[in-house]
């Protein structure tokens, strides 16, 4: 692989004070090459005013503009602020954007509540464009029927039949005194998400002792296919694990009641290390892994795999980019005390990878990185 560009998508330092800081970045490629990245921008990350940006590329990433629209950022009169933002054209001419909402109409609350291990009630919100991005309807609510503590997880599927699916996790609330449980799952839908399907799931330990958040899908070239990298985390250990994958097929079950009943192959460890990892599968085979590494020093790295994801040696990796960590972040890689890594989780200052492929074959990346204060959206083209 070859690294052949690298530029921003969005320069933080142009902006003013109240959008100088973004984060959580997702991208969408179109068959016809224009290219939308999106990602949360407020005064500092996870901040109680932030929300949705979109930017729009129609040359392969190399220059980016800004579009104009504002979301709405209260539900029901309640004040809220939105996270990541993920798109897909749901129809020709007609994308979506999914975006998980938390409510702030306690604003000196913080998202994740250290004494209760949970985070703010949150719901997941979609929108639909019809003019290319320009403009947006209302946001409606996505039901999550049974789950809580929801927020997106990477990039919506869309398989070649007009399959939606788009992918999320589930917690517990802020004032839930219960104990923690954590799922992966995913939402479908076959009518251009009017409607959708209850909830599959895509991964949960039986025990709950250890954690597969913030999951990456992409299509596996089978229809109702996927495959799935997950950061992996050992409460017991009080250690991250080395990324995790799961490969799945939904097609021989799908629709069956209870959701949870179709063919999944078991979940296994890789040789990656590293947090969240975003997979793409290239039409010669190679399955490819962008992955954040916060380790010192902090990588992001292309990984490949030319067996499916069986071994990814480390000598075919490429760093596309790496950082100084200028966060006051209290926690390493052994003996993690579990609230104070949540904690970190809210000053980490470059991550959430994002990877899709371009109609040549080539592929483009998306990540967010600066400093505490600064945080730009950076792009990087590559020729695999």
């Amino acid at each position: 692989m070859r690294l052949e560009e690298t530029g921003l998508v969005y320069d933080a330092a142009a902006q003013n004070a109240n959008r100088r800081v973004a984060a959580f970045t997702a991208l969408c490629t179109l068959e016809s090459g224009t290219a939308f990245c999106s990602f949360s921008v407020g005064p500092q990350k996870h901040a109680v005013t932030s929300t949705v940006k979109i930017c729009r590329s129609r040359d392969r990433g190399r220059t980016w503009e800004t579009l104009p629209f504002e979301f709405c950022t209260q539900i029901d009169g309640v004040p809220g602020s939105i996270g990541p933002g993920e798109m897909v054209e749901v129809e020709p001419g007609r994308l979506a954007m999914f975006a998980t909402w938390f409510d702030r109409s306690e604003p000196d609350r913080p998202l994740f509540d250290p004494e209760t291990e949970g985070i703010l009630h949150s719901k997941q919100l979609l929108a639909f464009s019809d003019d290319k991005g320009d403009s947006w309807s209302d946001w409606t609510v996505v039901p999550t029927p049974g789950l809580t503590g929801c927020a997106g997880t990477g990039p919506v599927l869309k398989w070649s039949d007009g399959m939606i699916g788009y992918p999320f996790e589930s917690y517990k609330e802020f004032d839930d005194p219960s104990p923690s449980r954590h799922g992966a799952w995913l939402l479908l839908s076959r009518d251009g998400c009017r409607t959708f399907d209850e909830p599959l799931l895509v991964a949960q330990h039986p025990e709950h002792s250890v954690y597969y958040w913030d999951q990456r899908l992409c299509l596996n070239g089978k229809s109702g296919g996927y495959i799935g990298l997950f950061w992996t985390h050992d409460l017991a250990a009080k250690r991250d694990l080395s990324v995790h994958i799961r490969e799945a097929d939904i097609t021989r079950h799908y629709g069956k009641p209870g959701g949870a009943d179709f063919e999944v192959a078991p979940i296994r460890a890789t040789t990656i290390p590293g947090q969240i990892a975003a997979p793409l599968l290239l039409q010669d085979g190679r399955l490819l892994a962008f992955v954040v590494d916060r380790d010192m020093p902090g990588t992001m790295k292309l990984w490949q795999s030319l067996d499916g994801g069986r071994t990814w040696p480390e000598n075919d990796a490429l760093t596309i980019y790496t950082h100084d960590e200028r966060a006051a972040v209290t926690q390493g890689k052994d003996d993690i005390d579990f609230g104070e890594y949540w904690d970190d989780m809210t000053k980490w200052s470059f991550g959430h990878p994002s990877v899709r492929g371009l109609p040549d074959g080539r592929v483009l990346a998306a990540f967010y990185a600066g400093t505490p204060q600064c945080m730009d959206i950076h792009w990087a083209r590559v020729a695999p």
